[in-house]
């Protein structure tokens, strides 16, 4: 059961939602008011700024060095300079890497 929970998908979840924003409002349930009641509006305002705050102090440098320094560096400009050199007719990095087997071996084969 625990492998079947794993392996939803965000597509159900979006289903989920919907289903239950219908439930809601057959029973008479109106979402927009709820959202805009002011108690309501005061919890999220909290829980926003808890979200912000968890953001500045815990996961803001570690998630911007992870995106400067290791995706940008290595594997966006990698990916452009590659795609540059295929636009002008050059082999990109792998080609150029690959090694290849002589002829005189592949005789035996």
């Amino acid at each position: 059961m625990a492998y079947i929970r794993r392996k939803n998908g965000f597509i159900q979840a979006i289903i989920l939602v919907v289903i239950a924003l219908i439930i809601l409002g057959f029973f008479g349930f109106d979402v927009k008011d709820i959202i805009d009641s002011p108690l309501v509006q005061k919890n999220l305002g909290y829980v926003w700024g808890l979200v912000k705050d968890v953001w500045n102090k815990f996961l803001a440098e570690p998630a911007l060095y992870f995106w400067h320094n290791i995706f940008i560096n290595l594997f966006w400009d990698t990916f452009i300079d590659n795609i540059q050199r295929l636009k002008k007719g050059k082999p990109d990095d792998f080609q150029e890497n690959t090694p290849t087997v002589s002829a005189i071996y592949l005789n035996y084969a």
